[in-house]
């Protein structure tokens, strides 16, 4: 029996970056969002940072009104953000750790640590019907507390998976393998992400208990040499080669 299809989310942050870098317009993460949707992507996936570094406000009231795919709205558990995903109703939200002295999201968050915080602002974003994940370790012990705050989905955070080379990388994807199991048995689906590239990304692709990929930096990077669609639709390719060799 065939995995499941495996859905890609192409995050557009990185395009935000390089508009902020220098002011003004361009290049413009709403056209790549629709780019993304030419060249084959399931979803697109945005970052409101409470400091406004990449992505704006007006960009994710734009994604929520001009794209025709799922958005998935990247988010701290404050406040702030709850109101704002309350106003758009995105298709998801993904509830991410943010500091303000990491480049980027590093590592996954404390389900466990921040239960009693997070529960509210969770039911919340349930109430309104808003699907929302929780971006973690591959920890049996935060998907299990993921479980409990009635979540329907995890996102395993896969950099340090990506970041090691050899026997390490291997472990780090024997962790990967194992949370995505747990996380079906228990009742969740199972996205991962967090820098994937076109050389790591087919054994994450290949795990028949996810279900979803988001992508971002990699692509954005990689576009610069090849252009967006192009390097959108090898991923896809590589993705779904990945996944032809998925254990059912």
């Amino acid at each position: 029996m065939p995995a499941p299809p495996l859905r890609l989310g192409v995050n557009i942050d990185h395009v935000a970056t390089i508009r902020n870098a220098r002011g003004g317009r361009h290049p413009d993460p709403v056209r790549a969002a629709h780019m993304a949707t030419a060249a084959g992507a399931d979803g697109i996936t945005a970052h409101l940072r409470e400091d406004r570094r990449h992505i704006s406000d007006r960009d994710i009231e734009r994604l929520a009104n001009e794209i025709q795919l799922p958005l998935n709205f990247e988010m701290a558990a404050t406040p702030e953000m709850v109101a704002i995903a309350l106003r758009h109703r995105p298709h998801a939200a993904c509830i991410v750790p943010e500091r303000r002295e990491e480049r980027t999201t590093e590592g996954g968050l404390d389900v466990a640590g921040q239960f009693d915080t997070l529960r509210p602002l969770v039911g919340r974003l349930v109430e309104a019907g808003i699907r929302v994940s929780m971006f973690i370790a591959a920890d049996p012990v935060q998907l299990d507390a993921a479980k409990r705050l009635g979540a329907p989905v995890v996102e395993l955070h896969t950099g340090s998976y990506c970041d090691h080379e050899g026997a390490e990388r291997d472990r780090e994807l024997a962790r990967i393998v194992a949370a995505a199991s747990h996380a079906e048995a228990i009742g969740l689906e199972c996205h991962a992400g967090h820098g994937l590239s076109y050389d790591t990304v087919k054994p994450v692709a290949a795990i028949a208990t996810i279900r979803e990929l988001n992508i971002g930096h990699f692509l954005v990077g990689e576009a610069i040499f090849v252009g967006f669609e192009t390097s959108i639709r090898h991923m896809r390719t590589l993705m779904d080669e990945g996944r032809r060799g998925a254990a059912a």
